[in-house]
């Protein structure tokens, strides 16, 4: 078990959470307290006896603060090995006692940078002295007990009590873990930081960091073991949610549901539903409000949306979730919901019910990241969207104001839709959805397939595609895909264009009697 006794602890912290209750138990067990600034202050109006640093160092702090704990006092104490003949002899010649338990927590960098801070400001705010104690503490763990994080505050008192004072090694390895974790995604943000300040999109080296929000039951398969890491980075969504009520979470949940709240918040001027099923829109429509919204999102394809995620781009209120009661559905996140919505869903135990406070920018610059053997691909976000007034008409048949409001709304769809993609959208609502699909000829004809069953289902007399909008998330390599989306019954279509042969994609257009944009932007989602 390898215990080793605390005597001797130094606290300094910028998360004060539970500071005072942890160092009076500490300070009642007979174990000395050394400490800084305002940790120390804190301590002290708690009527705790504490040592500064400086007391210790026999050196003033200097230089604002940036100098205080980079002593070999400090790091001798933490880094001695207590049992070999040559440290305790140095320990000794220098006057350096050890340190047994570092609680140590960095400056607020990450919230420095959400919150706007110039750069001077930021600067300040990457901590130096405390990254280096807790790699010095975490490396000498044989030693050393070393926390990061109020939460193992608990856990350390645990053993101190089951073990006379004295720490295990199986806790210390552990804590050291944490503790290397966390200066390693500390750097990684300062880094990530400065390559945006020096805007440098490729950085020689990158580094990723999170910090554990949750255990998985398993990953997408029951054989596979998964957690839900965050980043820090301050954007409405599933990973900043607070979740109401129902079941954990699953890993396809928090994928799906991602999908959807960052689908429905590209459309910010009327309320919007998205339904989704395996990270694909399965119904989007926009609505006078949600309850229209959900309705006509449904009829989309009502088969598809049984056991879905759905999102809203508003408050959830309860004439929608009456609707919602009625079909089985795993997910539902809404920036929030009102006390009828709440009320109507908690007797659905298992449904899972999210709110976030607000929605996510689908304007917002960031990064992505997909792991491949070996490495990681790293892309920017992609916030690209196109307006009517970036749109390049190459038919001789304009668009009408309708098929023009259809057109870039399917495009948008379709931005958040699996590659190949054709979406079908008539009147703020899509008709069919083509999604993954090795051929966009496929991709359209499955769209129109959807589409039939969801008249079918309906009852209408004749499906949604019949005068609707197309849009294509990449170019037409042949005019065969643009003569299926006609054949479906869509009048106007929107794609990136881009092909050797648009010249044919346009006659056929012209042929067909479509009006056709070319946005210039492509949306390959893989």
């Amino acid at each position: 078990m390898t215990l080793r006794p605390v005597r001797r602890a130094l606290l300094s912290v910028s998360d004060k959470t539970g500071l005072v209750d942890f160092a009076r138990a500490l300070s009642g067990r007979g174990i000395a307290l050394i400490s800084t600034g305002g940790t120390a202050k804190a301590l002290r109006d708690a009527g705790l006896s504490v040592a500064d640093v400086s007391e210790v160092t026999q050196s003033p702090e200097m230089m604002d603060g940036r100098v205080k704990t980079l002593h070999p006092r400090i790091h001798g104490g933490l880094l001695a090995l207590r049992d070999k003949e040559d440290h305790a002899q140095a320990m000794r010649a220098h006057g350096i006692e050890g340190i047994d338990l570092l609680v140590c927590n960095l400056y607020p960098f990450e919230a420095t940078v959400a919150k706007g801070a110039g750069f001077d400001e930021t600067i300040e705010n990457i901590d130096i002295g405390g990254p280096a104690m807790t790699r010095s503490a975490a490396k000498n763990h044989a030693w050393t007990t070393v926390v990061v994080d109020p939460e193992d505050y608990a856990a350390v008192l645990a053993e101190l009590a089951a073990n006379d004072g004295a720490t295990s090694l199986a806790l210390r390895r552990r804590l050291a873990q944490t503790a290397f974790a966390r200066t390693a995604a500390y750097d990684a943000a300062v880094s990530g930081w400065l390559a945006g300040e020096i805007q440098e999109p490729n950085p020689r080296r990158r580094t990723l960091g999170g910090h554990l929000r949750q255990a998985l039951r398993y990953g997408e398969n029951p054989h596979q073991s998964a957690a839900f890491y965050t980043t820090g980075e301050r954007r409405f969504g599933v990973a900043t949610a607070e979740q109401l009520q129902g079941k954990e979470l699953s890993y396809n949940n928090i994928n799906d549901t991602d999908a959807a709240f960052e689908l429905v918040a590209e459309f910010r001027d009327g309320p919007a539903c998205a339904i989704i099923k395996h990270a694909n829109p399965c119904g989007v429509a926009l609505g006078a409000d949600l309850i229209e919204a959900y309705k006509k999102a449904l009829a989309c394809d009502p088969v598809s949306a049984y056991g879905g995620i759905l999102a809203f781009n508003r408050t959830l209120d309860g004439a929608t979730a009456e609707e919602i009661a009625k079909l089985f559905t795993e997910v539902i996140i809404a920036p929030d919901a009102d006390e009828d919505a709440r009320r109507i869903l908690s007797a659905r135990r298992n449904l899972r019910l999210l709110v976030t406070g607000g929605l996510p920018d689908p304007d917002a610059a960031g990064l992505t990241y997909r792991s491949v053997a070996g490495g990681f691909l790293v892309q920017t976000r992609d916030n690209g969207h196109v307006a009517a007034s970036d749109l390049e008409i190459v038919t001789k048949r304009k668009p009408t104001d309708v098929e023009l409001a259809d057109m870039l709304f399917a495009f948008t769809v379709a931005k958040h839709v699996k590659s190949n993609t054709i979406v079908y959208a008539k009147n703020g609502q899509t008709a069919g959805i083509g999604a993954g699909q090795m051929s966009r000829v496929d991709a359209a004809r499955i769209a129109a397939l959807k589409a039939r069953e969801a008249q079918a289902a309906a009852g209408w007399a004749e499906p949604l595609t019949k005068g609707s909008a197309a849009a294509s998330d990449a170019f037409f390599p042949f005019p065969d895909g643009l003569i299926t989306v006609a054949e479906a019954g869509a009048t106007a279509v929107i794609q990136p264009g881009g092909s050797i042969r648009d010249g044919e994609i346009v006659e056929a257009a012209d042929k067909a009697g479509l009006a056709m944009a070319f946005t210039r932007m492509r949306h390959f989602r893989h």
